[in-house]
């Protein structure tokens, strides 16, 4: 299922302001962006959202040309498993 993913201040998220019903956290410090934070409502689960954030994040980081460092256990294991996401993998 393909969502509007929305960016905001250190967020991709789906839905409205604080009525979101999927988001990606991340901070920026210096040249890393590190994931902290991935939720998606129950009602959207199984549909491979959490993924396409994940996605966006990377796609975020290659324009600005940052790495990410996640923190965040969905992912990292997402970002570990997909080497087309370890060129912006901080090891």
């Amino acid at each position: 299922m393909l969502m509007e993913i929305k960016q905001g201040e250190n967020r991709f998220f789906i839905g409205e302001g604080s009525a979101f019903k999927a988001e990606i956290t991340f901070i920026q410090q210096n040249d890393t962006l590190v994931i902290d934070h991935t939720f998606v409502d129950p009602s959207l689960r199984g549909e491979g959202i959490a993924k396409q954030l994940v996605n966006k994040v990377v796609d975020y980081a290659r324009q600005e040309n940052k790495k990410i460092l996640p923190v965040c256990s969905y992912a990292r294991v997402v970002m570990e498993r997909d080497k087309s996401m370890h060129d912006v993998l901080k090891k």
